[in-house]
C-alpha cells in the first residue's frame, strides 16, 4: 500500500481555490484547510458584535469587516477569515492579492468547541505577528465570556476577561456589552 503526500498549494493556487468556491479556506505553509461552517449560535454572536461595533464606529476612521474579508499575516504566511476584523485608516493590501488585507488593528474570533484551542493558541500566535494588530478578542459560545488580549508597548500581551458589564476595546474606542453580545437567547445555549 502506498500513501500519497497531502497536496501542496502555492498562495496563488489557494486564491484560485477560494475564488471558485463558496467556502472559506485557511492557508498556511502550502496547506489548505476548509474552515468549518458556523452554527446558528456562532453566526448570531458574530452578527451581534458586527452590529454593535458598526454603530459605535459610525463616522470614525475605522471600519468593521465580516468573515468575507481575508486577512494575511505576512510574516508567517497564514491567510484566514477572522469572524470580525477592524481596520483603521487605509486598508493595506497583500502584495500578492489586492482582495486580502494585512493591517487589522483588531481581530475577533467566535470560539467553536472544535476550534477554540487552535484559536487561543496557534492562530493567536500568528495574529500577534501582525504589526498593526493591537487587540485580539475571543467570544465564547459555551458561556458568557469575552476575552480581550491587548498589545502592550513592550510587545507583550495582557488578557482581560469579561463575564458581565463591558469589555473595553480601547484601541478602537469601543465597548462590547456582554449583555448585548449575548442578547439572542440562541447564542447563550451551549452547542453540542
Amino acid at each position: 500500500m502506498t500513501s500519497s503526500a497531502p497536496a501542496r498549494y502555492t498562495f496563488q493556487e489557494y486564491l484560485e481555490l477560494e475564488a471558485s468556491s463558496e467556502e472559506h479556506y485557511e492557508f498556511f505553509d502550502g496547506a489548505v484547510y476548509a474552515m468549518s461552517g458556523g452554527s446558528p449560535e456562532h453566526s448570531g454572536l458574530a452578527a451581534n458584535v458586527i452590529s454593535i461595533l458598526s454603530a459605535q464606529l459610525a463616522g470614525k476612521p475605522c471600519r468593521v469587516f465580516t468573515s468575507d474579508l481575508r486577512v494575511r499575516v505576512l510574516e508567517t504566511g497564514l491567510a484566514t477569515h477572522p469572524d470580525v476584523s477592524v481596520i483603521c485608516g487605509t486598508l493595506q493590501r497583500d502584495p500578492q492579492d489586492t482582495k486580502t488585507a494585512t493591517n487589522p488593528v483588531l481581530v475577533l474570533e467566535v470560539l467553536s468547541p472544535t476550534t477554540q484551542r487552535y484559536d487561543r493558541e496557534e492562530k493567536a500566535a500568528h495574529y500577534r505577528r501582525i504589526p498593526s494588530l493591537q487587540q485580539y478578542v475571543l467570544i465564547s459560545q459555551e458561556e458568557q465570556r469575552i476575552d480581550v488580549f491587548t498589545r502592550n508597548e513592550d510587545n507583550s500581551w495582557t488578557l482581560r476577561e469579561t463575564r458581565s458589564g463591558n469589555a473595553d476595546l480601547g484601541v478602537i474606542g469601543c465597548k462590547l456589552s456582554v449583555e448585548d453580545v449575548y442578547r439572542d437567547p440562541l447564542a447563550t445555549q451551549p452547542t453540542n
